[in-house]
């Protein structure tokens, strides 16, 4: 009788299975490395800052250089964006022709205003980031053939406040028009008086209200420029008392901001309230005049309003 004989296998000693291996290169069969693909870029490109800017009205990505040249007007729905004093005399004023006034006047601190940070440092960081002195460009130049007493305000300087300093530079530029026999444009761009100077600033408002009553009195003209935004302390005094007054389209122009009469009065505002179109249909200002076309039609209004008075370059070069 045959017998047969058993192996006995113990748990974790079977031999281990051979491991696989890939075939050998010399029979053909060799496994290719597949390539590594480069990732694929993204089609969008970055737009590199300070060539393009983006209308908020339309949505349209503007080329700066073309936005300059059309002195900061939107080419495709006409929004006028913010401008600089500086830029705004170039476009207005012949060649070379602006005389300056109290260039170097500077606002002080009289009440020694403290906040988060002081005035006094206010003043020094708007005054290097704008390379102004304060909110205002003031002096004498040649419009046409107009010689015209100029004073323009610039919103990027602390909101375009008035403060002691922009009104003695509008005050003293409204006596020289007075003296000199000139007409007066004044354009503004102010959010209202400058709190850091309290009552002083208050003060302004009598002020140069009290030199254009004496230009007036001399029977000489005075055009008043609204632009985005004009609104309480200047809207209530300067800005609303010229002979003719006119603004830019769209222009938000008021003495309180919508939200402050809407919370007081408890009432719904009207569609369009305090822009210049409305403004202009309640009979507050007399014309709305686009930013390409304000030269022309400044020097038109002064050829009218200056009629019979030999206000031209010749009669006027002494001043």
């Amino acid at each position: 009788m045959a017998t047969t004989s058993f192996t006995k296998k113990t748990l974790g000693a079977e031999a281990p299975e051979p491991a696989v291996t890939p075939p050998s290169p010399s029979n053909g069969t060799a496994f290719v490395k597949k390539p590594k693909l480069p990732s694929r870029k993204s089609r969008k490109r970055d737009i590199p800052e300070g060539l393009w800017t983006k209308c908020p009205k339309c949505g349209t990505m503007v080329f700066d250089k073309e936005l300059d040249e059309n002195l900061k007007v939107c080419l495709h729905c006409q929004h006028h964006f913010p401008i600089g004093a500086r830029e705004r005399i170039h476009s207005l004023v012949e060649t070379c022709t602006f005389e300056e006034m109290d260039a170097a006047m500077t606002s002080v601190d009289v009440l020694s205003f403290t906040g988060v940070t002081s005035y006094t440092s206010k003043l020094a960081s708007y005054q290097k980031a704008t390379g102004l002195k304060d909110a205002v460009l003031t002096g004498i130049c040649k419009m046409g053939r107009h010689r015209v007493a100029l004073g323009v305000m610039d919103f990027s300087f602390l909101g375009g406040s008035m403060g002691s300093v922009v009104g003695e530079k509008l005050t003293r530029l409204i006596e020289r028009a007075t003296e000199k026999t000139l007409p007066l444009i004044i354009i503004s761009t102010s959010g209202g008086a400058r709190m850091y100077e309290g009552m002083f600033s208050l003060m302004q408002m009598a002020k140069t209200c009290a030199a254009l009553a004496y230009h007036a009195k001399a029977r000489l003209p005075y055009i008043s420029v609204l632009t985005h935004p004009t609104t309480a302390g200047v809207m209530a005094s300067y800005a609303s008392v010229g002979d003719l007054i006119i603004a830019e389209p769209a222009a938000m122009i008021g003495f309180a901001g919508p939200r402050v009469i809407k919370d007081t009065t408890q009432a719904e505002l009207p569609p369009g309230f305090q822009t210049a179109e409305f403004l202009l249909d309640h009979g507050l200002i007399d014309a709305i005049v686009p930013r390409t076309e304000m030269k022309p039609r400044l020097i038109e209004y002064l050829d009218y309003l200056t009629e019979g008075q030999g206000n031209d370059a010749s009669s006027k070069s002494a001043a």
